[in-house]
């Protein structure tokens, strides 16, 4: 009983972590893909000190690096999409158009697997899109985040599906330094393209100095607590917690991490007077409220198909 209380502290923790992620995004002045650009690579070299301490490499086989650079690339991307989403929108309609992954995930995996495609997983990312052009309507000054938003779901899901191609091969340490690695290498590529169309991006992180006052604008310590705590601390939580607690039960808590990202926006950027209420508090936001409610309703409704059969495995058989 205290491995498993232990366990779900230590899965909670990761998943709030997890959650600030959107806090740092927008505290961070850099642009997306410079941010993301960071974030991997001090991910990578964090990772490497740790299969280097430990002695814990592996060697990779040539298709399985392939597929992992792929993963890298699209993790990458992802988290461009997340941070610009942010940049454009806010935390919170970023992470509602996130929380939307758990409904394109059962619809990504029949087309890049050949599986069969269920209609009930299809009404429901309907739902969920109805949910997002609800946001759009009421909220069209945010039109290109939500797009992007919904881009970081949706590449969200498909690196995942990839992932668990591979997952069971590698530690997950060992894959976690080749993705972030591999998506730090195509970013490095696209970087002149990048500069070429946007030639004011910063490259360097605003480093306000500490004495001054203002030591909490500055870049620097935001993405070293993005990269040591936000990932590499996060998810050695995580993986201590899944030795002991099922994989259903860490998905069910890793679906809260909208929710904790969206409080924490509400409590350090005080967001919910720019979605939940209109006109200086006078009128509440209706479309907005309407369409978080319709996302989350999709996404309760997925997670109770999952419920459903392991409710049914877990009832005792009935005697004659």
């Amino acid at each position: 009983m205290q491995n498993m209380r232990q366990a779900l502290i230590q899965m909670h923790l990761a998943v709030l972590l997890w959650g600030f992620t959107g806090i740092l995004g927008r505290a961070i002045s850099l642009d997306a893909p410079i941010l993301v650009w960071y974030r991997m690579l001090l991910t990578a070299v964090f990772m490497a000190a740790i299969l280097t301490w430990r002695k814990q490499w592996v060697r990779i086989g040539r298709d399985d690096m392939r597929k992992l650079i792929l993963i890298g690339g699209l993790m990458g991307a992802h988290w461009i999409s997340f941070y610009a989403s942010i940049k454009l929108a806010n935390v919170s309609i970023a992470l509602v158009c996130l929380s939307t992954a758990s409904i394109f995930t059962p619809l990504s995996d029949p087309i890049i697997n050949r599986g069969k495609l269920e209609i009930k997983e299809v009404l429901l990312g309907m739902l969920a899109i109805v949910g997002v052009y609800l946001i759009y309507q009421f909220q069209q000054f945010y039109a290109w985040g939500i797009l992007a938003g919904i881009l970081a779901a949706l590449l969200s899901s498909v690196f995942t599906i990839y992932n668990k191609q591979i997952a069971d091969k590698y530690p997950p340490r060992t894959m976690v330094f080749y993705e972030m690695s591999a998506g730090w290498g195509v970013i490095s590529i696209a970087l002149p393209i990048l500069l070429y169309f946007r030639p004011d991006m910063s490259l360097l992180p605003q480093t306000a100095p500490l004495t001054e006052g203002s030591w909490y604008k500055n870049d620097i310590i935001w993405l070293v607590v993005l990269s040591l705590c936000c990932t590499v601390w996060a998810q050695s939580l995580a993986l201590s917690a899944l030795r002991v607690l099922s994989s259903f039960t860490a998905t069910l808590s890793v679906n809260l991490e909208p929710v904790y990202g969206i409080l924490l926006a509400f409590f350090f950027y005080n967001e919910n007077r720019e979605l939940i209420f209109l006109d200086g508090g006078r009128t509440i936001n209706v479309g907005f409220l309407s369409g978080m409610s319709l996302i989350l309703l999709s996404v309760v409704l997925q997670t109770l198909r999952l419920i459903r059969p392991r409710i049914a495995q877990m009832r005792p058989a009935r005697g004659s």
